[in-house]
């Protein structure tokens, strides 16, 4: 699929996945200004308005006063969690050659890759789909540069569901409803460059790439091409899970916050809203004849002095209903907080996590085995998930090999790499020393495993060093005791004691 040359924007075809994109957008940032634009624009649609139009962020509200609805940030916990659980302890590429190996860990390190799978993971998890691009500045750093695309801001194409091409995009300039958009196309062997000058719905007419600082200094073809030199595919797709429940037979993947957690989410911040009213109106107020009232100047009304201690005598009856009157409403405390577990705890199911991850099940400790018990939902989906993420992983990592020995970064061989994904359950000390003293008493287990157990962030040399100082600070050995004894060795029966006695004495 070439670069296109103008048209509708987005596509046409993709304008529903735009649009679920735009949706878990708005819920992802947690703007109040972006909820109410997305869904009262749905309700000013006629197919959309009964499904939306009881939603909070659909109804109108008064511009004169102040925005008094409140918004839940679960949508944004939920993502990041899905990060955590997934990345919180660096994933480990092993490939077999070992210079090869050298100047991919020194690679992962300086680039930073595991900021970019932790960045990646959370974004995936919001909008359903996440790709990773390479890209190189021999001026800036002399080795392949790993970068994060969002969803909504590619144009892919797929074959058997993976990702064959693709086309990211991103805007340049926008003055009122004239928009300058860059397209970078990815395909084997060549990055092709675009600037396009249009509105916010069509893209319009191609401009020069001279006249942009981001395209003016890239070293391209007469076509607007750069090659990469190397036959792999500079950027891959992950999808969050599939299948897309709403686009069946896609290969986009779906979101974290699909069906029915938008529905929650919206009567969360509805639950949280009707308790921060009632804090508002339960505040004390009084009531107050006009006699307790002090004359200001002319034209400025009367005013009531809650702190003044004496007043004059009024010419009021004090039984009747002519003095102060506090009125105070309760607050539904308990009913709210019991709405709002309720709605959280179904949220995070519908997404795939146990109530426990979030901590809605108490706080108690509690050793590693325990935790992944009580997030046995969270654990499944996190490996269904990272499923997804291994292959291509392996893609993108095999190709910045590759990309680094085509640019002359370094004279390696690219190579597919193992990949091993980090605990999502860190374990506790206490845990890991029961573990390491039963495998000793056992006797199933060697100095070096023991020290690799207790210290599994140490390289070979650490590791080797340490169980070399555990053997020098072991006490000299005092002998077996079921050897036998010298006169014994060779076969030799060792003679009666009367011969080694001599003749009995008489």
């Amino acid at each position: 699929m070439p670069l296109p040359s103008g048209g509708a924007w987005p596509p046409p075809a993709l304008t529903d996945i735009y649009t679920d994109y735009n949706e878990a957008d708005a819920w992802y940032a947690g703007d109040k200004r972006r909820l109410a634009t997305f869904y009262s624009t749905k309700v000013a649609r006629n197919r959309d308005r009964q499904e939306y139009i009881q939603y909070l962020w659909a109804q109108a509200r008064n511009l004169v006063s102040h925005e008094t609805r409140m918004h839940v940030p679960l949508p944004g916990d939920i993502a990041a969690t899905s990060a955590d659980l997934l990345f919180s302890e660096p994933p480990t590429f092993t490939v077999d050659t070992p210079a090869t190996q050298d100047r991919l860990d020194e690679i992962i390190e300086e680039a930073g890759v595991h900021m970019r799978l932790l960045e990646a993971a959370e974004v995936d998890a919001a909008l359903g789909d996440v790709y990773l691009k390479l890209a190189w500045d021999a001026e800036l750093v002399k080795r392949p540069i790993l970068a994060v695309e969002h969803g909504d801001a590619a144009i892919p194409t797929f074959r058997w569901g993976r990702l064959a091409e693709v086309t990211f995009w991103k805007e340049l300039d926008r003055s009122g409803d004239q928009v300058v958009r860059l397209l970078e196309h990815h395909e084997p062997g060549y990055i092709s460059y675009a600037v396009f000058k249009g509105t916010s719905k069509d893209l319009g007419t191609r401009e020069p790439l001279t006249d942009w600082d981001e395209t003016r200094d890239l070293p391209l073809d007469g076509n607007g091409r750069q090659a990469t030199g190397i036959t792999l595919l500079t950027a891959t797709h992950i999808p969050n899970m599939r299948p897309n429940r709403k686009h069946r037979g896609l290969a986009f993947g779906r979101s974290d916050y699909a069906s029915p957690c938008y529905d929650l989410f919206d009567a969360l911040d509805a639950t949280w809203t009707s308790w921060m009213r009632d804090i508002r109106l339960a505040r004390a107020r009084l009531i107050v004849p006009n006699g307790y009232l002090t004359p200001l100047d002319p034209g400025s009304g009367a005013a009531f002095d809650a702190d003044r201690e004496i007043w004059e005598e009024l010419n009021i009856d004090p039984t009747q209903s002519g003095g102060i009157t506090l009125s105070q409403f309760s607050i539904r405390v308990a009913e709210h907080q019991q709405t709002m577990q309720a709605l959280i705890e179904q949220a995070v199911r519908s997404a795939g996590y146990s109530a426990q991850t979030f901590g809605l099940a108490g706080e108690a400790a509690a050793t590693a085995t325990e935790v992944s018990a009580r997030e046995r939902r969270s654990m499944i989906t996190r490996d269904r998930k990272g499923q997804y993420w291994m292959p291509a992983l392996r893609r993108i990592i095999e190709a910045m090999l590759a990309l680094d020995a085509a640019q002359k970064f370094s004279t390696v061989t690219a190579e597919v790499p193992s990949i091993e994904f980090g605990s999502a359950v860190s374990q506790d000390a206490e845990s890991v020393a029961r573990t390491i003293q039963m495998l000793s008493d056992a006797m199933a287990v060697s100095t070096e495993t023991k020290v690799r157990m207790a210290h599994p962030d140490w390289d070979e040399p650490q590791v080797m060093e340490e169980v070399q100082k555990i053997k020098d600070d072991q006490p000299d050995p005092i002998g077996d005791p079921f050897a036998l004894p010298a006169e014994m060795v060779g076969g030799q029966d060792p003679a009666p004691p009367e011969e080694q006695n001599g003749p009995p004495q008489e």
